[in-house]
């Protein structure tokens, strides 16, 4: 059923590049370059400095984050432009850390525990967004640098995972010390999709390299301006942001 929802997704939006094209062919879009592109999401939701409490990072898999969008540029001056989209996108990640001292809240047999954790922790998001990027292009011969701001609204989200093979210290470092296992009834686990934020602000910087008349490829490194967590939510002590960077191929409308 995705692989379905994608492929018509990739043909609508073809579609309306194809017709966006024809129809501002005159005055001031008459020279406006059209394009689509589909790529690759790499990364994850970390803090910017690795606190102490995270010790090791045991496994990050690859997810299906798959972004795919198409884009309008309108030349100006000196090589320079101004280059506006829209993209379907996932933002997800899978990490296996091991921790010490590392404030959480959980759920275990039924009750909910909060404290200072150390073991290895799972963690698992999804984050399927339309993605609206306004960018200011440089070209040099068949490169074009870009960077500009973006505002991303989420459709679909998820952050789960459970802590495991380690100790809670109930509310503070000294507590109640309760022993989690790696069985699914001995694991502490949590879910905090609903302290996700709906709207994300970023910048994003990247180049496209034509190697065609039509296709080519690019490379983007995008950063969020705020933690993908409401500013209230103090569960996890440290703030998640979204750093990712994008690899793909483009196609021109010309």
């Amino acid at each position: 059923m995705k692989k379905t929802i994608i492929i018509a997704l990739v043909a609508l939006l073809s579609a309306a590049a194809t017709s966006a094209q024809s129809i501002f062919h005159k005055g001031i879009l008459a020279d406006v370059e059209y394009g689509a592109r589909l790529g690759y999401n790499i990364g994850g939701s970390a803090p910017l400095s690795m606190p102490a409490s995270i010790r090791k990072l045991n496994k990050f898999p690859l997810t299906p984050n798959i972004a795919f969008g198409i884009n309008a540029e309108k030349p100006l001056k000196n090589n320079f432009g101004l280059m506006v989209g829209i993209k379907f996108e996932n933002k997800g990640m899978s990490t296996d850390c091991t921790v010490k001292g590392y404030k959480m809240e959980m759920v275990k047999g039924g009750e909910k525990l909060g404290g200072v954790f150390t073991g290895n922790v799972v963690t698992k998001a999804t984050e399927w967004m339309f993605t609206f990027p306004i960018q200011a292009t440089y070209h040099y011969k068949n490169v074009t640098f870009k960077a500009g701001p973006y505002v991303s609204y989420l459709t679909g989200r998820e952050f789960y995972g459970w802590a495991y093979d380690g100790y809670l210290r109930v509310d503070n470092p000294t507590g109640e010390k309760v022993i989690l296992g790696s069985g699914h009834d001995e694991r502490g686990e949590y879910d905090f999709a609903a302290d996700m934020r709906r709207w994300h602000v970023g910048f994003d910087v990247g180049v496209d390299w034509a190697f065609s008349k039509r296709f080519g490829a690019y490379a983007d490194i995008s950063c969020g301006f705020h933690g993908i967590h409401r500013s209230g939510f103090k569960t996890i002590e440290q703030t998640l942001v979204p750093i990712y960077g994008s690899i793909g191929v483009t196609y021109a409308f010309r």
